[in-house]
């Protein structure tokens, strides 16, 4: 005879095998409703019977799939895939007859409830967080559709092949690069250096595509942050040559002054990116050169007369072209580093810092992050990141004053010499 314990054991494993059940098909039913509130919320103008697939269709929809998934996993996979393709039959028979009264030929509502039933499926086979995942991320496509198709009437055909390029460089030619050093010193790695071309790239068109889409006409201190994130030296460049005319130098010198500062959030990301144990010791130094930079930023901005709308040229920074030479000049400041902090030690590291700061403060940004992980000292990669970061806002001051002349001396001098003076002393607590 069964003994009552075993019989109890048994209706308690059956029990919580049905209320597992009933929380999976629970779950199935609410990824129905996510989506369903989309569709039903888009749709809520239209007539009743009008709808195709609304907040009732699609839980029902989502309840479907979680059924035939626990047929599936009961009589076999090939079951769940004759339940899919007899739904899409049936959707596709209803969205014909649907396009003959309405003219709309748009299919993505039948897309949204074939994914629905495969979500429904996965939540009762196991897969509760990427079924309830993709239900989200599902229904937020769904909702992104005016700003999407806003987006992409924004967009222009070299945009576009921006992005297809972007693409290229980065899921197709980044994988097959070798990742490993060559030369002297091993001092050039391909896939390192193409990854972080990849990350420049990136951040620069990301800054680009911000500009398109607020407008550079919305006002001065807007497009010189947003132009700082693409490029910080030609946003200086272009904010001088307006101030050639003589009109808002006040308002025109903060926004150079954002630009500029801009420069260091954008590294302390490289650094993160890069070699994340390398942030902590570059924060003090940054900030506080970052610091200094916003309160001048403040200072002359509450001293203007008006702030004005001025369209500042700006152009898409990425193309193959540029790309390639941006990982030319890192694998030669990757090598120089490497090169003259073997003959000269941390001197080396410095001098090379401060010449190729000049220029860039990306490539040595991300040369000395990179190296810190390995045969550089921390504090001495940040030494020479802090000092890339001085020389190369000196630069691009002195390039604002030789394009506008002496009338922006007093506004972007003090700040910019305050601001590296911070950063040089910070270097005393590493």
């Amino acid at each position: 005879m069964v003994s009552a314990a075993r019989i109890k054991l048994l209706v308690t494993n059956m029990t919580n095998v049905m209320l597992e059940t009933f929380a999976q098909l629970g779950i199935a039913i609410a990824i129905g409703l996510i989506i369903g509130l989309e569709r039903g919320w888009r749709g809520r103008e239209v007539e009743e019977g009008m709808r195709v697939a609304g907040l009732r269709t699609f839980g029902l929809i989502g309840l479907l799939g979680g059924l035939w998934g626990l047929l599936g996993d009961e009589l076999g996979i090939g079951l769940l895939g004759f339940a899919f393709g007899s739904l899409a039959a049936l959707l596709i028979v209803g969205h014909a007859l649907a396009v003959k009264q309405t003219n709309d030929f748009g299919i993505t509502t039948i897309i949204a409830a074939l994914i629905t039933f495969a979500l429904g499926a996965l939540a009762v086979s196991g897969f509760l967080h990427v079924a309830a995942a993709g239900a989200i991320v599902t229904a937020l496509i769904l909702s992104l559709k005016s700003l999407l198709h806003g987006w992409l009437r924004l967009i222009e055909y070299d945009e576009l092949s921006a992005i297809l390029k972007l693409a290229l460089i980065w899921i197709v030619i980044l994988p097959l690069l070798p990742d490993q050093g060559y030369g002297p010193w091993q001092a050039i790695n391909p896939y390192q250096i193409w990854w972080m071309v990849v990350l420049i790239a990136g951040i620069s068109f990301a800054g680009y595509m911000a500009i398109k889409t607020v407008g550079s006409h919305k006002g001065l201190l807007i497009t010189g942050f947003l132009g700082g994130l693409v490029s910080s030296t030609a946003a200086t460049i272009n904010l001088s040559k307006l101030a050639q005319k003589k009109a808002r130098i006040t308002v025109i010198c903060a926004a150079i002054l954002l630009a500029e500062t801009i420069m260091f959030p954008r590294m302390l990301l490289e650094i993160t990116v890069v070699n994340r144990a390398l942030l902590v010791p570059a924060l003090l130094p940054i900030l506080l050169m970052t610091a200094v930079m916003l309160i001048g930023v403040i200072v002359i901005w509450q001293r203007k007369a008006a702030s004005g709308e001025a369209e500042l040229p700006v152009t898409n920074p990425f193309q193959i072209k540029m790309a390639l030479q941006f990982g030319l000049l890192l694998a030669l400041v990757m090598f120089l580093a490497q090169a003259f902090m073997a003959w000269l030690g941390d001197a080396g590291i410095y001098l090379v810092a401060l010449i190729s700061g000049i220029a860039d403060v990306d490539a040595i940004t991300l040369s000395l992050a990179s190296m810190a992980r390995s045969d550089l000292a921390p504090e001495t990669a940040v030494r020479g990141i802090v000092i890339a970061a001085i020389a190369n806002t000196l630069f691009k001051t002195a390039l604002a004053l030789v394009i506008a002349g002496r009338q922006m001396l007093w506004r972007l001098l003090p700040v910019a010499l305050i601001a590296c003076m911070a950063g040089g002393a910070s270097l005393f607590w590493l």
